[in-house]
């Protein structure tokens, strides 16, 4: 392809990396990689700056195009890099007339966005789930966050939009569709919140097969999501929430909108709601003022959740955000603490998928030799299968990370 795109980051950068493709190659860009950034952790830039050296390295002669979150907030540092030829923000990487034109660097005020670009993509190369982009930005201001700086505030995808991208990915072999977005609990099209949009498409496209929740604030959930868990069988029963934290005092620094009760609250409800849920979540070691007992409330709340599938973050201070300037953790505590709670998530999930062996799972065979449960847990499969395949599986053991199916 005349056009590489090098993604960083999240569900929603898999996404609009295809439009982007084909934005740019419309335009007429040749010779080209477009490395699509994430800013949610300084690894993650320091990883896009380190790979744009790379790439230019490797191939001199091919023009190098940063986009994404990263180069929306901070657009000066990858302009200073002498590998960059060009930088555009994370609105203009939609405009085909910004890709044609010679300006260094066009980046709009994202925060004037008031409607929401469909990607309206037909397949995602690499991927068997096919994901439908439905929500972008956030209103919220969480005190450790940048990403709000880098996508603008909350604006969401009309109905009539989200139904016609589903269709198009089912009508193209996808049976799996994942709704993604920066804060999708936050969607709002008129009356219709999350939980009435997931039913109207499981009603209205039918050959979904399985529907499935990217990450979710759970205080935002409401009555008609908490009814579909209950009664929509074709969604899954997988729910990576959005947490942070398990202190209380930690959680108001944050500036998140749940207690740690209220977490606690909502995995119980969901639970007897639907007895098979599995959840995952992200959670931040480290955070400015952090005490040991703090900590110890996030590694409690593993439990305490029933959390099988943990994110952990090393807290990474954004400049330009309010946390950065509160009392900074030593490095070493940070990077032992984070080793903690991944080392409690990683018993966490083996616990759970001790609980599966002997059962039957319908998987999703995809590329590479592994599939996924309904749950989310990994499945290295006995013999290849094609990517999309859904067979009933049984789990013959595990391996301390995925199930092992006979």
């Amino acid at each position: 392809m005349s056009v590489e795109i090098v993604t960083f980051g999240c569900r929603l950068n898999i996404v609009e990396s295809e439009a982007v493709r084909r934005e740019a190659e419309a335009a007429g860009v040749r010779d080209t990689v477009v490395v699509n950034t994430c800013a949610v952790t300084g690894e993650a830039v320091r990883q896009a700056r380190q790979s744009i050296r790379r790439l230019k390295r490797e191939t001199p002669d091919r023009h190098v195009i940063v986009t994404g979150c990263a180069a929306q907030a901070d657009a000066a540092q990858f302009a200073a890099m002498p590998e960059v030829g060009r930088v555009l923000g994370n609105e203009d990487k939609f405009d085909r007339a910004a890709w044609a034109s010679d300006a260094r660097v066009t980046v709009s005020d994202i925060m004037a966005a008031t409607t929401m670009r469909s990607a309206d993509v037909d397949a995602l190369a690499g991927h068997t789930r096919g994901f439908v982009q439905v929500q972008n930005g956030c209103d919220h201001r969480c005190t450790f966050c940048i990403i709000p700086f880098g996508r603008g505030n909350s604006r969401s995808l009309p109905v009539a939009d989200v139904l016609a991208q589903a269709r198009r990915l089912t009508e193209n072999g996808y049976r799996e569709i994942v709704l993604t977005g920066v804060d999708i609990t936050s969607y709002a099209d008129g009356d219709m919140k999350l939980g009435a949009l997931v039913k109207r498409l499981l009603r209205d496209v039918p050959e979904i097969e399985r529907l499935r929740l990217s990450s979710i604030d759970s205080v935002e959930a409401d009555r008609d999501l908490l009814d579909a868990v209950a009664t929509e069988s074709r969604l899954m029963p997988h729910l990576h929430l959005s947490l942070q934290h398990g202190d209380d005092l930690i959680l108001k620094r944050m500036k998140r909108r749940h207690t740690r009760a209220d977490a606690i609250a909502f995995c119980d409800t969901v639970r007897k709601l639907r007895p098979d849920v599995a959840f995952g979540a992200d959670i931040i070691a480290g955070f400015p003022t952090e005490s040991a007992d703090a900590f110890a409330r996030s590694l409690d709340l593993v439990d305490a959740c029933h959390l099988t599938q943990l994110h952990v973050f090393p807290f990474s201070p954004r400049p330009g955000t309010p946390a950065a300037r509160m009392p900074q953790l030593d490095a070493r505590t940070i990077k032992e603490r984070a080793a903690r709670l991944r080392g409690k998530g990683e018993a966490a999930l083996a616990a759970h998928l001790g609980s599966q062996v002997g059962t039957r799972r319908r998987v999703l065979a995809e590329r590479g030799g592994i599939g996924h449960t309904e749950q989310f847990l990994t499945v290295k499969l006995a013999a290849p299968l094609a990517p999309g395949t859904i067979l009933d599986l049984h789990m013959a053991g595990h391996d301390g990370r995925r199930l092992l199916a006979a």
